[in-house]
């Protein structure tokens, strides 16, 4: 069995706080995301949850960015936040219709990130993981839902997501539950409780501990993409950075 790869990267790449901390002073705003390309394993773009992007973007965002590296998408919330995930279906395909395909080999994982509100309800749950497509002009795609409802933890939905091989997000978050769980060749984690008086985000411990597991899953012959997402974000690249340097996995 082969060793799979780690990525470690940051929620989005352009974030005021970051100018003069993470960006170089004077670094132009339109090369932050040449910049932090070159500084992560990937990228979580955030701005897809809200609307779709312009084909001219996801060109672009190929373009500018390293050959090896890749962009976790999250998925529209047009199709998340319906009462029922079953009708899910044209809201997919509109995501999917957006040219996202341009990424072609830089296409990650695409995140579809549940309400909190939402409880674990198998029909529903199945009929919307049977909406996703395995891939979209050829272009292969992996697919990771964040359940926010301590429902989840249900052995059902995790067959459902095994069936498919849909990794479920492992959270580290104050908020809502850690469904800690392989059910996908890959692994995807959000990390979101960096506090501003850590200067890595997360102590010393912590990255220990997130770098022992990552270091576990990739052992397991599984890749895994590992986010520094929210709490003190203006910490998220530190924390990304101090992991990587754990991991031994820091770009040139």
């Amino acid at each position: 069995m082969s060793e799979g790869r780690i990525r470690v990267g940051i929620g989005g790449w352009s974030y005021a706080p970051w100018r003069g901390t993470f960006f170089p002073p004077k670094l132009p705003q339109s090369r932050e995301l040449e910049f932090a390309s070159r500084s992560f394993g990937a990228l979580e773009i955030n701005a897809t949850f809200y609307g779709r992007q312009s084909p001219k973007s996801w060109q672009a965002w190929a373009a500018t960015t390293p050959d090896d590296f890749q962009f976790a998408v999250k998925g529209s919330r047009f199709c998340v936040t319906r009462t029922r995930l079953a009708e899910a279906g044209e809201g997919i395909a509109n995501f999917m219709d957006q040219g996202l395909v341009a990424l072609g080999p830089k296409l990650g994982p695409i995140l579809w990130m549940f309400a909190a509100r939402r409880s674990f309800d198998r029909e529903d749950v199945a009929r919307f993981i049977d909406l996703l497509p395995e891939q979209v002009e050829g272009v292969p795609l992996r697919h990771v839902i964040e359940p926010r409802h301590e429902s989840f933890r249900d052995e059902a939905f995790f067959a459902l997501c095994r069936s498919r091989n849909i990794a479920v997000v492992f959270g580290d978050d104050d908020e809502f539950p850690c469904i800690d769980v392989a059910t996908a060749t890959f692994a995807y984690a959000r990390l979101q409780r960096m506090r501003e008086e850590v200067k890595t985000g997360y102590e010393a411990p912590g990255l220990d501990a997130f770098a022992e597991r990552a270091g576990n899953w990739q052992a397991q012959g599984r890749d895994a993409y590992i986010f520094m997402i929210n709490g003190a974000k203006v910490r998220a690249p530190a924390a990304a950075i101090g992991l990587q340097e754990r991991l031994g996995i820091a770009p040139a």
